[in-house]
């Protein structure tokens, strides 16, 4: 299993020039590429092939007066850029193919400097972790690092991004054996809304924290500031970096609720059963700010990769199921009913409920019997899980064989 670690870096000002050349050096070989593939397909010819681009675009592009500055980087840099450029083409295939689930994936752009996220991949060939905390990338130096946690095993791979605010994270991938926790009786189901963020069928509710709303007022006085500079101008720099902040911040706050959030279910249920919610719909809605402050798609994730890392059941309810419609107690369908109903009297048995604990009742009732006939993986009698899928990392994040330089699982000294 892969898992994601990230951790916040705090590279000095050479190291920052070393990165930004980095980022650049990348950008630039994946444009050629992406350039050179484009060009061969409106001309109709044959796709080129990732060995005929790593000749033209970087070992002899090295030797050209135009590019003889991709020399300053790793070559590291340059082969990995190459390499998510063939990801992005199979990810678009395999789409067109109908090989790839969830959305359709689109054909790789070109990359620009004014992107908000710059960031470059390398194997264990070029970083490794220093006895004195800090990670070594070659032709950048030994990078800070704040060590939240221990890495549980020697990272496969490791990616550098900087984001829109200017913060720079170390993101290592981590081939782990998945942590088995002890079994418990309960199982739950889940409603998400916006009035309350989750109901348990238990009963239990998640506030709605609400961090876009609760921001909005400081964002709208940044964003009039920004609105006043001239473009171009350094003010306006700095303004739009102050946005950034606060933008991060939201999202940052919003991260942490639902790590925590989702932990805390995961470890209190057996089994946790969620509805599949049509959220790309839902944000073309007059709910679509509430829709992405409640950032469901992101939670949700979260308790599929940690239910199958903690050796819990997980399953969703198909979106089309009506849960708000039917009576917990006995079964009857009532009928639809607006959003501001939030309380109705099953007009079969009499039995008065709340619109949010019903329809999670019914959630868990229907996940358990989508368990029963066997449409998901379940942990067998001895608590092993049983076809238990294979769990990518967090974001898309591929992993890369370990070859030459080895590195070192956790951090020592902490």
């Amino acid at each position: 299993m892969q898992l994601r670690y990230n951790y916040r870096a705090y590279p000095d000002a050479s190291q920052r020039r070393a990165l930004a050349q980095a980022f650049g050096c990348a950008r630039v070989v994946w444009n050629d590429c992406l350039r050179d593939r484009k060009e061969a397909h409106a001309a109709g010819l044959p796709y080129v092939k990732s060995a005929e681009l790593s000749r033209l675009r970087i070992t002899q592009a090295k030797r050209t007066a135009e590019r003889v500055w991709l020399a300053d980087v790793s070559a590291v840099v340059l082969q990995q850029s190459l390499r998510d450029l063939d990801a992005a083409y199979k990810n678009f295939f395999d789409s067109l193919k109908g090989k790839r689930q969830g959305r359709k994936a689109g054909p790789p752009r070109y990359k620009s400097k004014k992107d908000t996220r710059q960031s470059i991949r390398l194997n264990t060939n070029a970083f490794s972790l220093q006895d004195d905390g800090t990670v070594y990338v070659a032709k950048v130096g030994n990078l800070k690092a704040k060590w939240s946690r221990q890495l549980p095993a020697a990272p496969t791979s490791l990616t550098v991004t900087k984001d829109s605010c200017g913060r720079y994270f170390l993101s290592f991938v981590v081939d782990t054996e998945p942590d088995i926790l002890p079994g418990v009786e309960s199982d739950a189901g889940i409603d998400l809304g916006l009035s309350a963020f989750a109901v348990l069928s238990d009963g239990s509710r998640i506030d709605s924290p609400r961090f876009l709303r609760r921001a909005e007022k400081k964002l709208k006085r940044l964003q009039r500031e920004l609105s006043r500079k001239t473009k171009g101008s350094n003010n306006r720099a700095k303004a739009r970096i102050k946005v950034a902040r606060q933008h991060a911040k939201v999202a940052d706050r919003r991260r942490d609720f639902h790590h925590k959030a989702s932990t805390q279910i995961i470890r209190d249920s057996q089994a946790v059963y969620v509805e599949d919610l049509t959220v790309s719909a839902l944000a073309r809605t007059r709910l679509a700010k509430s829709v992405h402050d409640a950032g469901w798609s992101a939670f949700v994730g979260m308790l599929q990769y940690k239910a199958a890392l903690h050796g819990r059941t997980f399953a969703k309810v198909d979106r089309v199921f009506p849960s708000s419609q039917v009576c917990s107690a006995c079964g009857f369908r009532d009928g639809p009913k607006p959003l501001h109903v939030r309380e109705w009297t099953c007009s079969a048995c009499g039995t008065v409920h709340d619109r949010d604990h019903n329809a999670a009742r019914n959630i868990l009732l229907e996940g358990r019997r989508i368990v029963a006939t066997g449409r998901v993986e379940t942990p067998n009698a001895c608590g092993a899980p049983v076809r238990r899928a294979h769990v990518p990392a967090q974001r898309v994040e591929a992993g890369s064989p370990r070859k030459g330089q080895t590195t070192q699982a956790g951090i020592p000294g902490l």
